[in-house]
């Protein structure tokens, strides 16, 4: 099926984020068929165009975060562009956006204003800390988020610092929920005939990602240390290194599977331990479990234990690089990294959409273009005449 034949065809998205939750959100409703303008200012794109690596003086994380949308500038701060903004949010459905909580009522284009132009239309703010408490005015980014969600004090060795990951993973989780609630609101759009404000802030999803943690505290005063790879909820679970320097994750969350690791590495009689019966028991033993298994992976090579591993029906993995990922058969057959063809820089490899659909799959249809690429074309479609768009461009406005 066509990727543009998507569930979500006829889903129309404003994408006014930067920076990345609201921006990735966008790209997740346009992977399956939603026609996602991403609007841009004429002077400062989004700075994701410039993150990280480039080749031929193209920003590649842009090639993969603005896939399967249209670009367009405009100034929302000028007259003009609030006007054209009022009268795009007309023909949407969806306006993501992530400036400072009061930035867009500065501008004349708060909720009262964008509602009454289109009242059906889902408004998705998104923002470090919300639309409202002592914090929402401060600037954030991802970072403070795995910071004050507990997610840094909980990761690293027991005797290092708290440690962030090298990656958005607040971001990325934010974005994975600003897309859900986009849906959700537009579900309750059936049913209410008219839109809503999303407020999502990024400090919030990741919380809940990580647990049960203020429950434990509220009933117990327990507060989970740093362990490093090691799990407070059950053991053998670690990295191990193999005999020919590769390592191996284990996992033993079920107690099936931990009986049939220690019959693996031959230490049976553990099983009978009335402490291994629990998975808070076996973490609790964790040094000597941990010895038993990275002892006998020690002592073989990596593919001799994952294939030992596998008739042993435990479960092991690799630690991959990305150099892994890509050459990895599974990963194939999912076709979880694909390749899309791009103007500018030829063919492109990136991940694929996030899951498969047998009757509406979603699809890449095109990778991240130009700034401004199709600002014309947008306008042109709204109904503004050659004249108008000059006019816009004459006023800064594009």
């Amino acid at each position: 099926m066509n990727p543009g034949q998507g569930p979500l065809q006829g889903v129309r998205v404003l994408d006014l984020a930067t920076l990345f939750a609201g921006p990735l959100a966008a790209t997740l409703l346009g992977d399956f068929g939603a026609d996602v303008v991403k609007v841009e200012h004429p002077v400062r794109p989004d700075p994701s165009r410039g993150h990280g690596p480039a080749k031929d003086g193209i920003g590649l994380w842009w090639k993969l975060l603005g896939r399967n949308k249209r670009t367009m500038t405009l100034d929302l701060s000028t007259p003009g562009g609030r006007d054209t903004l009022l009268r795009l949010a007309a023909t949407a459905d969806v306006v993501i956006e992530n400036f400072r909580p009061g930035t867009l009522e500065k501008w004349g284009l708060g909720w009262p204003e964008l509602s009454a132009a289109n009242p059906r239309l889902v408004l998705a703010r998104v923002t470090a800390f919300g639309q409202q408490g002592p914090y929402a005015h401060r600037p954030g980014f991802g970072t403070l988020a795995e910071a004050m969600s507990g997610f840094a004090s909980i990761t690293g060795e027991p005797d290092g610092p708290p440690t962030l990951p090298p990656f958005g993973l607040a971001d990325s989780i934010a974005a994975l929920t600003t897309a859900y609630a986009v849906m959700t609101a537009l579900a309750g759009l059936t049913r209410t005939g008219h839109g809503q404000v999303v407020d999502l802030a990024i400090i919030e999803p990741i919380l809940t990602v990580l647990g049960p943690h203020p429950l434990w505290y509220d009933q117990l005063g327990y507060v989970q240390p740093r362990t490093g790879n090691r799990s407070a909820n059950n053991a053998p679970r670690n990295t191990y290194r193999s005999a020919d320097g590769r390592w191996l994750a284990v996992s033993t969350s079920a107690q099936s599977i931990a009986e049939r690791v220690m019959r693996l590495v031959g230490r049976p009689e553990l099983i009978t331990e009335p402490w291994f019966a629990t998975g808070s028991g076996r973490a609790a033993h964790a040094p000597l479990l941990d010895e038993a298994v990275g002892g006998w992976i020690g002592r073989h090579k990596a593919d001799d234990v994952v294939a030992a591993f596998e008739e042993a029906e435990a479960a092991v993995a690799l630690v991959y690089d990305v150099r892994d990922v890509m050459a990895d058969p599974q990963f194939a057959a999912l076709d979880t990294v694909t390749e899309v063809e791009d103007p500018e820089l030829g063919p492109l490899r990136m991940q694929n959409v996030l899951f498969r659909l047998s009757e509406t799959p979603g699809g890449i249809r095109w990778a991240g273009r130009p700034h401004g690429a199709d600002t014309d074309a947008v306008l042109t479609e709204l109904g503004l005449s050659d004249a108008e768009i000059s006019a816009l461009r004459m006023e800064g406005a594009l």
